[in-house]
């Protein structure tokens, strides 16, 4: 006969202090609160912190922001075939028509911006959405077309025109072409502009270089994401030059919300209501100008 406690099973978890194997890529450790959150919680959550107090906005795909602002369905994605070129054979560890390659699969797009049309609760607009996963979202002669393109159809069409800024800068493999995308992009704002057209521009973490010194800072709106880091040169840059302790929280987007360069910080899942909310008053005072 055999004790009953023969057959309780050994427990999966060593216990006396022995060490729990939990598996891998089911948890991240938040960069702000330290805390451990469930990757799927951070997901339903538009991935931004759930923890009380932190709300704490991590990066997205173009594509998961693209789903976020517009309606299901709406978005129809145009220019999708342009390329980078590689005009001045550059390399560095790397060459630059090979490195393109290596972010085209890792990311499944052909460069660092995504634009088209899609729909904002009524209001059908040109969207572009930076791809910071590509390159640092660094802009090239590609994404100066593309959003070039985008203005053009927001006149053609008499759109509202939205760009999701998300960049490193302009892009040190094309040189002066890239350099050149800056008076494009601004020029083509400032034609917008005369069309008596909106542009709703969106600061993502980070917004920074060439893409804040042109396209980002020339909207109509600028809303900003909780904490985002926004700026010419970064701040350890600027500390090195001026040989100065920087105040803190410069360049988040508190800090420029506080010193009137943006006019507001909306948390992520306020931000499709803010724009819709905004669209509304563009388009009701457009058509008011119109009847005058």
């Amino acid at each position: 006969m055999v004790a009953w406690f023969d057959k309780i099973k050994r427990p999966r978890v060593a216990l006396g202090g022995g060490k729990t194997k939990i598996p891998e890529g089911l948890w991240v450790k938040c960069d702000k609160c330290k805390e451990i959150i469930f990757k799927n919680e951070l997901k339903k959550n538009l991935n931004v912190c759930p923890k009380q107090g932190c709300n704490y906005h991590y990066r997205m795909t173009a594509r998961e922001r693209i789903d976020l602002l517009v309606e299901k369905f709406s978005f129809e994605e145009l220019d999708q075939n342009l390329v980078s070129s590689d005009p001045l054979k550059f390399r560095d560890s790397k060459k630059y028509k090979d490195r393109l390659k290596t972010y085209q699969k890792k990311t499944g797009e052909k460069d660092a911006i995504i634009s088209g049309t899609g729909r904002i609760n009524k209001h059908t607009v040109q969207i572009c959405v930076f791809e910071f996963f590509f390159m640092g979202g660094s802009m090239g002669s590609v994404i100066g077309e593309k959003i070039t393109r985008a203005i053009n159809r927001a006149i053609e069409k008499r759109h509202p025109l939205l760009i999701v800024n998300c960049s490193g800068g302009a892009r040190m493999q094309e040189g002066i072409l890239s350099l050149m995308q800056m008076a494009k992009t601004s020029s083509s704002l400032s034609r917008l502009a005369k069309h008596r057209l909106p542009y709703i521009s969106i600061l993502a973490d980070p917004t920074t270089g060439g893409v804040t010194a042109s396209i980002a800072m020339l909207g109509d709106v600028i809303l900003a994401e909780p904490g985002a880091l926004i700026g010419f040169a970064g701040p350890r840059v600027i500390e090195q030059t001026i040989r100065q302790k920087l105040p803190n929280g410069f360049q988040r987007s508190e800090f420029l919300l506080d010193h009137g360069f943006i006019d507001k910080v909306v948390h992520r899942k306020h931000l499709k209501k803010t724009i819709s909310n905004l669209l509304d008053c563009f388009m009701s005072q457009k058509r008011l100008i119109e009847h005058i």
